[in-house]
C-alpha cells in the first residue's frame, strides 16, 4: 500500500500498526533501499513502513508487503518528528527503527524472529532495548566510491569504548553510557560531536507519554538503560553504512579518506555469531 503523507497513513492505515513488533525504515537516499527492505522483513516483524520520497524506485516485488509513506527524511528532525507522530497514534505496541542501507541483527536472529526475542525481553520487564550502530563500509572506495558494498562489507573488529553519561548536574547517570567507535571514533575530525555516539535505543514499546529526542534518546529515563538493576539484558546491533555514506558524500571529508581499511578491520559476515563474538551484541539471559 502507498499513501502519500504520514497523515493519510495514520487516517486509512492504522489497522497496519494494531499489533507489533513494526519497523519504520527511513530512506534518506536511494542506495540500499531494497536490500535494508528484504532483510527486516525477514527477521519477522509483523509490519514494515517504509518513509521515502515517492521518486525512489522500490522493487515491484516488495510494494505488495509494506506500506510506502511520501516523505522527505530533512531536516533530521523530520525523522523523529514522524515517529513521535507514529508513538502517540499507536501506544503499547513494540517499535523498531533504522535507515536505509541499515541492518537489525540481534542473538540468534539467523534462527530466532523478531517477535520472539521481544517476547523474552518482555517477560524480562523490559519496554526498550539498547542497540549499538556498527560502522559498515566498503573494503575498496575505488571500486565503491560511496563506501556501499554490501558483498565485499568490512567492520571494526575493535576500538569500541564506553563512557559514563552525565546528567545537566555533572553527575552519572545511572545505567545509561555513551558508546562511540567504529568510523565516527576513526574519522571523528570530520564528525560533529553531537554525532560520534553509536548508541541508540531502535527497538522499544511505545507509550503515551513517550518521547524520541533528537540524539537517539528517550524523554523516559529507564527507556536510555542498557539492563536493568539486577543483571545484564540482551542487546543488538543495527550494522549500517550510513556513517560511511555521509563521509564518502560530504565534500569536506571525501578527498581526505582513500580508504576505510586499518589493521583492525575484518570481514563482515553478516552473522550475529560474529558481533557476539566481538562483543558487540550480547545474549543476556537468553539461550
Amino acid at each position: 500500500m502507498q499513501y502519500d503523507s504520514l497523515t493519510s497513513f495514520l487516517n486509512s492505515g492504522h489497522s497496519a500498526l494494531s499489533k507489533g513488533p513494526v519497523a519504520l525504515v527511513f530512506a534518506e537516499d536511494n542506495v540500499e533501499i531494497n536490500g535494508t527492505i528484504r532483510h527486516h522483513l525477514n527477521l519477522g516483524f509483523k509490519t514494515l513502513v517504509a518513509f521515502m520520497p515517492p521518486e525512489f524506485p522500490l522493487d515491484p516485488e516488495l510494494s505488495d508487503r509494506i506500506h510506502r509513506v511520501d516523505l522527505t527524511c530533512a531536516p533530521h528532525t523530520a525523522v523523529f518528528d514522524t515517529i513521535n507522530k507514529v508513538i502517540q497514534a499507536t501506544p503499547g505496541i513494540w517499535m523498531y527503527y533504522c535507515y536505509n542501507a541499515e541492518y537489525l541483527f540481534f542473538p540468534f536472529c539467523e534462527t530466532r524472529t523478531i517477535g520472539e526475542m521481544l517476547a523474552f525481553h518482555t517477560e524480562e520487564r523490559r519496554d526498550a532495548m539498547l542497540c549499538h550502530v556498527v560502522d559498515l563500509y566498503a573494503e575498496d572506495l575505488v571500486a565503491f566510491p560511496n563506501g556501499v558494498a554490501p558483498d565485499r562489507a568490512m567492520l571494526d573488529g575493535t576500538g569500541y569504548y564506553a563512557q559514563d553519561r552525565h546528567d545537566a548536574e555533572k553527575r552519572p547517570v545511572e545505567r545509561q553510557l555513551d558508546m562511540s567507535g567504529g568510523l565516527r571514533w576513526r574519522f571523528e575530525d570530520h564528525i560533529p560531536n553531537e554525532r560520534r555516539r553509536i548508541d541508540r535505543i531502535a527497538l522499544f514499546r511505545s507509550q503515551k507519554t513517550l518521547q524520541l529526542q533528537s540524539n537517539h534518546t528517550f524523554n523516559e529515563a529507564e527507556y536510555n538503560t542498557y539492563s536493568c538493576p539486577w543483571h545484564h539484558n540482551m542487546t543488538a546491533a543495527i550494522c549500517s553504512f550510513r556513517a560511511a555514506k555521509a563521509l564518502k558524500s560530504n565534500a569536506g571529508s571525501t578527498f581526505d579518506i582513500p580508504t576505510f581499511r586499518w589493521r583492525n578491520s575484518v570481514d563482515f559476515q553478516w552473522t550475529s555469531n560474529q558481533l557476539l563474538d566481538l562483543g558487540l551484541i550480547e545474549s543476556g539471559q537468553w539461550f
